[in-house]
């Protein structure tokens, strides 16, 4: 609600080239109660007295030399769109003035001479709705800001959700439950070097952890298993990317969506010798290539129960050892490129609990 206080001292700008004018306006404005009222004669600086006081009314008289209220109207809608422009005319053009005034932008039109009891009611009128626009205008701000925030905490939960069910998975064969985390910031930078935009590597940072949630299935006894595995013991492993996919598959969110891809494909080559589906080259999804080369680098860096971490060089040498077997030359020569940030992600993401 407004309160008269509220109106009362509303913003009030006059525009006319007459002094004796604005003067009579000043007169009837103050003794209607309104007390924050300015003048000009100057119709050049109308838009800046505009932009500098905002007000919530503006008195604007019509037929002045140099610019008419015409052109500040129409400057004012190209300084200042998307607004409600509180704009009453003062003038004693005729009708088809008035016409064109309201059609300009004006909100209200008065002709000379009028009467001071008229001013006050129409200058009333467009300041309460021009005080209740704002209003209007705050609470929605308001809202939207609200709505983000909850949307972003939403989002948050999700994937702090998301996190905790790869670490699940992760941690049953891994020493750390860093690795996913690693893995999913090699994915983003490899992803961005690749050509993905912002969004898409930001996409692929979040859903690449669920990249091995299928292993939930795998018994430990293969898991934890300290030597090398079996044909058989290696047959059940490989289905831990159909596992995976399946729990994944389902959904009309492009995020998990590009998860399921994720889960199927990372362990495939473009030799055609991977897993599970033995796809070939551009056959496999990008997104399954740029987390296989992520996924597999930091196996290599990382200690399992069946060998010691490898160093950052010999790792790297290793993955370039693999172009045109295991991963794209593209995508390889990419990794490479950015190692210096995968070396800082490494160390920032050392080995702990």
């Amino acid at each position: 609600m407004l309160s008269e206080e509220n109106i009362l001292s509303a913003k009030i700008l006059a525009i006319d080239d007459n002094i004796l004018n604005l003067q009579i306006l000043k007169k009837i404005l103050s003794s209607a109660g309104f007390i924050n009222v300015t003048m000009s004669t100057d119709p050049t600086k109308a838009r800046d007295f505009y932009l500098d006081i905002n007000p919530d009314l503006l008195l604007l008289d019509l037929n002045m030399p140099v610019m008419t209220g015409f052109e500040v109207m129409a400057e004012l809608i190209a300084s200042v769109p998307n607004d409600y422009l509180p704009i009453l005319v003062l003038s004693a053009e005729d009708e088809s003035a008035r016409l064109k005034a309201l059609g300009c932008g004006a909100k209200d039109f008065l002709h000379k001479p009028y009467r001071a009891s008229e001013v006050v009611l129409r200058s009333r009128n467009i300041i309460e709705v021009r005080l209740l626009y704002r209003q209007i205008k705050i609470h929605n701000l308001s809202l939207e800001s609200q709505v983000e925030a909850r949307t972003a905490e939403i989002k948050q939960t999700r994937l702090d959700v998301i996190r905790r069910l790869a670490n699940a998975a992760e941690l049953r064969d891994t020493d750390t439950g860093q690795h996913i985390i690693r893995m999913s910031h090699y994915c983003e930078k490899l992803a961005l070097a690749i050509g993905f935009t912002p969004s898409q590597a930001e996409m692929v940072l979040n859903a690449s952890p669920l990249h091995d949630i299928g292993k939930i299935a795998i018994s430990d006894a293969i898991l934890l298993k300290p030597g090398k595995l079996d044909p058989q013991e290696f047959d059940i492993m490989k289905t831990h990317t159909t596992i995976g996919a399946r729990i994944l598959s389902g959904s009309n969110s492009p995020f998990l969506k590009m998860a399921e891809i994720i889960a199927l494909t990372h362990h495939e080559r473009i030799d055609g010798h991977g897993y599970p589906r033995q796809l070939k080259g551009e056959d496999i999804p990008l997104v399954g290539q740029v987390c296989s080369v992520a996924d597999v680098f930091d196996a290599l860096t990382s200690v399992r129960p069946y060998k010691k971490a490898w160093s950052f060089e010999d790792a790297i040498t290793e993955i370039q050892n693999c172009k045109g077997k295991n991963f794209d030359p593209k995508i390889v020569d990419a990794f490479c490129d950015i190692q210096n940030e995968i070396q800082i992600i490494r160390e920032q993401y050392s080995n702990h609990r």
